[in-house]
């Protein structure tokens, strides 16, 4: 593993200093709808069990502990359409974005090899890429990839950050079989799979929503070549634990830990634990689920009403909007800084003409942001 110098890849979020002091600007302070950082409180289901386990003097285990194993495995059944899912398939890493970062290095990635990637999708796609020096190829079609025998890996995000999209069966299951056809590994970034506002999903049971890459209906049962990636930092308030998790592929997951455990690249104790307590627990996840929801039905009509356009974003935690007008994303981004609203602005993820809108953030903060749309 080799990581390649990434100092000339701009940070994305430096890019929008402007339109940031120009929120900052306003005579009603600023509300951030840009990061989608978490802010309610994290579920005390889940803070008890950091507690108990914050007596935690020897390492933790690489692999993660059984019970945070089968924990994971429990909820890929109960939750995600996944059932017999192997508990040592499964590894816990350290947030998702490190694991996004790293991963096709991880994997032995490197000059000659290319990796797909979402055509408007999170940049740390990118980074990951070209940290391990490998190709980028940036397309959501599958007819430019299938086939070629350069193609190692393939990134694969649904619900997808920034736009909300989701993938069905279908798609997915074209995915896995054009890149069995040439032995690239699929990795299914999920992390919103439990933020889904289509109404044919059941939140009791997660039937009918987001799928996995992992659902036999798209694996045939198999889950050779394929790694699903996921977070609790939204569905459980915990984007402070770093707390993410990958499974699939047996032997794929235990090369990874394997590598993992020479690079100490560690969850610690108390965070297991924690994460077993959160992927147990499904009340909680509902009660966000509501917050963000509510959050959402009084957020979207006010975008609406003030003239713009929400496209897709039929899950996870932000808005897809654009100007019917033509405007640019930066430009739309630009008519929020204005009126005081940062919102992060579509280039970052590679679109001109959408800016993202997140829900991420307190109830006033979201009736504030929709007072000032509602005067303009």
């Amino acid at each position: 593993m080799g990581l390649h110098d990434l100092s000339d890849l701009p940070y994305p979020w430096d890019s929008i200093a402007g339109i940031t002091a120009t929120a900052k600007a306003h005579p009603g302070g600023l509300v951030d709808l840009s990061m989608g950082t978490p802010v309610d409180p994290t579920p005390e289901v889940v803070r008890n069990a950091l507690e108990a386990a914050s007596d935690a003097p020897g390492y933790p285990m690489t692999a993660g502990t059984p019970a945070l194993r089968q924990a994971v495995a429990d909820w890929f059944a109960r939750r995600r359409g996944v059932p017999g899912l192997d508990p040592a398939a499964v590894v816990p890493t350290i947030g998702s974005k490190e694991l996004v970062g790293l991963l096709p290095s991880l994997l032995h990635l490197g000059p000659g090899d290319v990796v797909v990637h979402p055509a408007v999708g999170y940049p740390t796609y990118l980074a990951g890429i070209r940290a391990a020096g490998a190709t980028p190829l940036a397309t959501d079609d599958v007819a430019d990839w299938a086939g070629r025998d350069d193609v190692k890996m393939v990134w694969v995000n649904s619900p997808g950050n920034p736009t909300g999209r989701v993938l069905d069966v279908a798609a997915l299951r074209a995915v896995v079989e054009a890149a069995r056809a040439i032995d690239a590994v699929v990795v299914s970034d999920e992390c919103y799979a439990e933020l889904v506002w289509d109404s044919s999903w059941d939140p009791a049971t997660g039937a009918g929503g987001a799928p996995s890459v992992l659902d036999p209906r798209v694996c045939g049962g198999s889950h050779a070549g394929l790694l699903a990636a996921y977070s609790l930092s939204k569905q459980s308030s915990i984007a402070g634990y770093r707390a993410a998790f990958l499974a699939g592929d047996a032997a794929q997951v235990a090369a990874l830990t394997q590598t993992r455990k020479h690079l100490g690249l560690i969850v610690p104790a108390p965070v297991q634990a924690a994460m077993t307590a959160a992927l147990s627990d499904d009340e909680h996840v509902a009660a966000q689920r509501a917050v963000y929801g509510a959050r959402r039905r009084v957020l979207a009509p006010a975008i609406t009403a003030a003239g713009l356009v929400v496209e897709e974003s039929g899950a996870g935690l932000y808005l897809w909007v654009a100007a019917p007008d033509g405007r640019s994303g930066l430009q739309v981004a630009e008519w929020f800084a204005e009126r005081g609203i940062l919102t992060a602005p579509g280039h970052l993820y590679g679109d001109d003409k959408h800016t993202r809108v997140a829900l991420t953030c307190t109830d006033v903060q979201i009736a504030d942001a929709v007072s000032r749309l509602t005067e303009a």
